[in-house]
């Protein structure tokens, strides 16, 4: 729902912040503050008003064209900067940084590191640059907050000459993450603290001092927990086995990243609302997607309380960890063994630390 817009939006001298958060599926777009402040928002899927079979960059300019001049008319003229949601930074990008030809070249060979996210952020970027081409635009990623992790944390046990190419841990959804941990860091200056960023993708990060130590996502978004559609952490061996039988990468890629998760397991729906909904009455298949999503869920925690040696607050954050009553109640049920904890929820603002960001580089 669109939020209704304040007089300092249009206001030149304000400064603010476009951001513009590009998904799979849609595109949240919002002004704020160069504090953070959320002055509008509003979001729209790339599905809306396109034309049957379309390609994903058609769909994807057909809604900008239609939708996006209209919603920020009388908006422009207080627009001095944007900043894009980017989901990859690889080892490049472990900061904001500013646009230009080189960057957006570095950012194109990412795109198969993250292709549901930085491929269509990327798409966003260029439409901006032709509809305003003045305006400043600054890239933030997901990956960024994670730079803290230590090398034990961050390295893989494969070959060295694997690792020299870069295949390492990076870990997403950084953005909420940091914003979980400015949030809960008002209790105290070390805390324990597990951010759970459950949502489409899912991630836990282990948090001491406002510090990333720990992760669940990996080398890509796909690693750790169940997801709506991604799989999570699997067995490599089921892979090399069903490469072997003549899966190509390309239908492997595709089962992994948009046909597993908590829609494989349902045969049903990706929506924890709906299979909520359907094992109320007895769905088999619900039933078996909520199990294994909470199964690995309180694996996830478990890791993340040992990494931290203990744990002061579990965050709950994204659509299902601050929506899902059913799963708060399970965890606190689940997790007496951990001890005295506060269980918190804490709505995501990854658009309100992407401003932050673009208004602390002084543009």
């Amino acid at each position: 729902m669109t939020e209704p817009a304040t007089a300092a939006v249009a206001d030149a001298a304000t400064g603010v912040v476009l951001v513009l958060n590009a998904g799979s599926s849609s595109l949240k777009v919002s002004v704020h503050s160069r504090s953070g402040d959320s002055l509008w928002r509003d979001q729209r899927s790339w599905s809306v008003g396109a034309a049957e079979g379309a390609a994903p960059e058609e769909r994807l300019e057909a809604v900008l064209d239609a939708w996006l001049p209209g919603a920020l008319a009388g908006r422009v003229a207080g627009l001095t900067v944007a900043g894009h949601r980017v989901v990859h930074g690889g080892e490049r990008f472990t900061a904001p940084v500013k646009l230009d030809a080189a960057v957006l070249a570095v950012l194109e060979e990412l795109v198969p590191l993250a292709p549901l996210h930085n491929g269509p952020a990327l798409r966003v970027m260029r439409w901006l640059s032709r509809w305003q081409p003045g305006l400043t635009q600054w890239a933030c990623f997901d990956t960024a907050f994670h730079g803290t992790l230590p090398a034990a944390a961050r390295t893989y046990a494969i070959p060295a000459r694997w690792r020299a190419e870069g295949l390492r841990r990076f870990g997403f959804h950084g953005l909420n993450h940091q914003h979980v941990a400015e949030t809960v860091a008002r209790r105290g200056e070390d805390l324990r603290l597990i951010s759970c960023h459950l949502g489409a993708g899912c991630s836990l990060c282990a948090i001491r001092g406002g510090r990333s130590i720990a992760t669940t996502m990996g080398y890509t978004p796909l690693e750790g927990l169940v997801m709506a559609t991604r799989s999570g952490s699997i067995d490599p061996g089921l892979l090399l086995h069903q490469l072997r039988r003549g899966v190509t990468a390309e239908e492997l890629d595709r089962a992994l990243q948009q046909e597993s998760g908590l829609l494989g397991l349902s045969g049903l729906s990706a929506s924890m609302k709906d299979l909520r909904r359907a094992a109320a009455e007895g769905h088999a298949g619900a039933e078996l997607a909520i199990a294994v999503f909470r199964h690995q869920l309180l694996q996830g925690i478990g890791a993340m309380a040992a990494s931290l040696g203990g744990v002061d607050v579990i965050a709950l954050t994204g659509g299902i960890g601050e929506h899902d009553g059913a799963l708060k109640r399970e965890l606190e049920e689940a997790l007496g063994w951990l001890g005295p904890f506060e269980l918190l929820r804490i709505p995501a603002d990854e658009e309100g630390v992407i401003a932050r960001h673009c208004g602390a580089a002084g543009v």
